[in-house]
């Protein structure tokens, strides 16, 4: 899969690191029937550059890429109150020396403060343009076309974004890491039995399955589900990874099988704590020194611990997880955390 004829900007200097998490494996098998449990690593997309790292610094080398080819000065985005989607494509406007300007859905009602900490207080450090917010339900892409049309108006040129990055182009930036993490396992010698991912908006999880049975990657994904259960969040995988492999060309069919996920970790709603969300946080933090955080990645380490316990992911079973950052929300929901 040849990426090198799309217009792309780096902003990591090297792969992210793939990490044992021995600490945390024993203290999941502990808790395990039988006592034993998969064998955790975790491979640190939190890392990535844009600090502080995450999945979507990989999308926006592309999308970034993609943008200033076509002469943009405005990049449009959307996402929730406290979107790390959001603060990496400012970040990634910063360098660019772009402008920014984000569409706030408000999806729990008043959940949105200028004020907050967080990413709310990094998209105010960074310097965003302008910030709209809108109700629950609302049409996200209708709100950012508006917004581009007044960016015209002033004589500006727009580039809009989708929630996540998650369209073909930004699902380049998981084929990359497919790539990446193919050439790894050669020069580690490494075999993992599975890799577990957040699905979401889908990016990473649709761009991550094109990109490994693209490459011939036999290894199955599976998706934790953060906004949605399997009836719902699978199609929107499915054709996330079909448009990424239409892009990239290479005549790739892809199966409706190989999409898998589960759901009902990241209940009762999205970005609504949980205590397996709280557990999940805890256990790595004190196992291993790795922080998730409570929208994404700690309500996917919830799938993977609640799995583990289940039986579903067998003892012994090697498990990459893949870590995608996330950051500063955490400080955004400190009382919850330690109160947990």
């Amino acid at each position: 899969m040849d990426l090198s004829r799309f217009p792309r900007r780096r902003y990591s200097a090297a792969p992210t690191p793939i990490d044992p998490a021995p600490r945390f494996s024993a203290a999941l098998a502990a808790t395990c029937p039988g006592g034993r449990g998969p064998e955790v690593w975790i491979k640190r997309d939190d890392m990535l550059g844009l600090f502080p790292g995450g999945n979507k610094t990989r999308k926006l080398e592309f999308l970034a890429g993609e943008a200033l080819a076509q002469g943009a000065d405005t990049l449009i985005t959307c996402g929730a109150p406290q979107s790390n989607h959001c603060r990496i494509t400012l970040a990634a406007a910063v360098r660019e020396g772009l402008r920014c300007r984000f569409i706030i859905e408000e999806r729990v009602p008043g959940s949105y403060s200028p004020t907050a900490s967080g990413n709310n207080f990094m998209f105010r450090l960074l310097g965003v343009d302008a910030i709209t917010v809108v109700p629950a339900g609302s049409d996200m892409l209708a709100a950012m076309q508006q917004e581009a049309a007044q960016v015209r108006a002033a004589g500006g040129r727009p580039y809009i974004i989708p929630g996540g990055g998650s369209n073909a182009v930004g699902g380049l930036g998981y084929v990359a890491c497919a790539q990446e993490l193919q050439q790894q396992f050669f020069d580690s010698g490494q075999r993992f039995d599975r890799v577990v991912v957040g699905s979401g908006s889908s990016g990473t999880h649709g761009g991550l399955l094109a990109g490994f049975l693209g490459n011939r990657i036999d290894i199955p994904i599976l998706g934790i589900g953060v906004s949605r259960d399997p009836p719902d969040q699978e199609p929107l995988v499915h054709r996330e990874a079909q448009a990424v492999a239409d892009l990239l060309d290479v005549g790739l069919h892809i199966p409706r099988e190989a999409v898998r996920s589960v759901g009902g970790y990241w209940r009762p709603k999205y970005s609504v704590p949980n205590p397996m969300m709280v557990e999940a946080v805890q256990m790595l933090a004190r196992t291993e020194a790795i922080l998730l955080d409570p929208v994404y990645t700690g309500k996917i380490m919830a799938g993977l611990i609640g799995l583990a316990r289940a039986g579903e992911l067998a003892p012994g079973e090697r498990v990459l997880f893949l870590h995608t950052g996330g950051l500063p929300s955490l400080h955004a929901y400190e009382e919850v955390v330690l109160g947990g």
